[in-house]
């Protein structure tokens, strides 16, 4: 289990968002419900969404760290199912309130 105290909000720690498209077996395993899941325990916003050509997209903003991890949990817990991923740098909005499974 990841110490999540670790996670927490540094001060002066800059924010990121992190646009992550994930290849492999993704949809219909409850990708996205868990990532919404484990959003909950980092100051993350976003989304999750599946794509029509059977991929999902994720947007995660928040404090580096925090991205950062919650996407290294996102990773491990379907380390089974994603074979490829592609991540792209976006500017932070500051316009999520929270993370959310969009349709």
């Amino acid at each position: 289990m990841t110490d999540r105290s670790e996670n927490a909000e540094r001060p002066n720690e800059r924010a990121i968002a992190l646009l992550v498209y994930f290849s492999g077996r993704v949809q219909g395993v409850g990708f996205r419900a868990t990532a919404a899941a484990l959003a909950r325990d980092y100051p993350v916003t976003g989304w999750v969404k599946n794509l029509g050509d059977g991929r999902v997209q994720l947007l995660a903003e928040g404090p580096e760290g925090a991205v950062r991890a919650f996407l290294q949990d996102v990773r491990s817990r379907f380390r089974g199912d994603i074979t490829e991923e592609q991540v792209e740098t976006r500017q932070p909005s500051g316009g999520h309130t929270h993370f959310r499974v969009a349709r």
